[in-house]
């Protein structure tokens, strides 16, 4: 008989002390299991590619090679490999590029034990890890009601999943893609922009023709419109 699964988890982080009090942290919480521990970005990239650890607890700001470019590389190399941001920055500067980098979570460093436990388990069920005040703020940026984006600030990608659960039993990543079907976006195109191989995008596709009981491309657009699962405007 088996035990329960054990989530194998990496951190990154510069500060030795952080990086250490995270490992310490992690180490009480039943069913993670800490793989190693990278001082910047560049480590955190060789040690995944070592361990292929589910999840990346990820720091933003690092030498070498920043989180944002170590999340890029680690969705692009390594896509059984999730990456939850851990940073002191919730500002649209670090959170947007980190999400649209490929972390599937963002938590800030005031976060408990608890609530990154929680945001493990999310990424690795196929949901978001998004502390409160950055599900807010992806709630400001979906409705238009945020603040421009700086001058000089690559604007974010569009979000493309409403507040509250998907419909029809429907991932998060599923109705990522459905949006981006809605956009016009070719299965390549959405490979590029959600980091995955098309092989994994016509798995999506799949599986959520068949929860929407939708027939081709046409349809699905029309759903996600019905329920509100579009890009926002341009």
């Amino acid at each position: 008989m088996t035990g329960p699964a054990v989530t194998r988890v990496l951190v990154a982080d510069d500060r030795t002390v952080v990086r250490e009090g995270i490992v310490m942290l992690l180490g009480l919480l039943p069913g993670i299991e800490v793989v190693g521990a990278a001082a910047d970005g560049e480590e955190a990239v060789a040690l995944v590619a070592r361990h292929r650890p589910d999840v990346v607890l990820m720091d933003l700001r690092m030498p070498r090679c920043d989180g944002v470019e170590a999340t890029r590389r680690i969705r692009a190399g390594y896509p059984g490999t999730e990456v939850v941001v851990l940073t002191t920055y919730a500002d649209d500067e670090s959170l947007f590029p980190a999400l649209r980098a490929g972390a599937r979570g963002y938590l800030t460093k005031d976060a408990g034990g608890e609530e990154i436990a929680r945001a493990i388990a999310d990424v690795r069920s196929g949901a978001a890890g998004l502390s409160p005040q950055v599900q807010l703020r992806l709630l400001e940026r979906l409705s238009g009601a945020a603040d421009p984006v700086p001058s000089g600030v690559p604007a974010a990608e569009p979000s493309v999943v409403p507040s509250g659960e998907p419909p029809d039993g429907l991932t998060v990543r599923e109705a990522e893609v459905l949006g981006l079907i809605a956009e016009g976006l070719s299965n390549t195109e959405i490979a590029r922009r959600l980091y995955v191989g098309p092989a994994t995008v016509k798995t999506h596709i799949n599986n959520l023709f068949a929860k929407t009981g939708v027939r081709d491309r046409a349809q699905a657009v029309a759903y996600a419109f019905r329920h509100g699962i579009t890009g926002s405007p341009q």
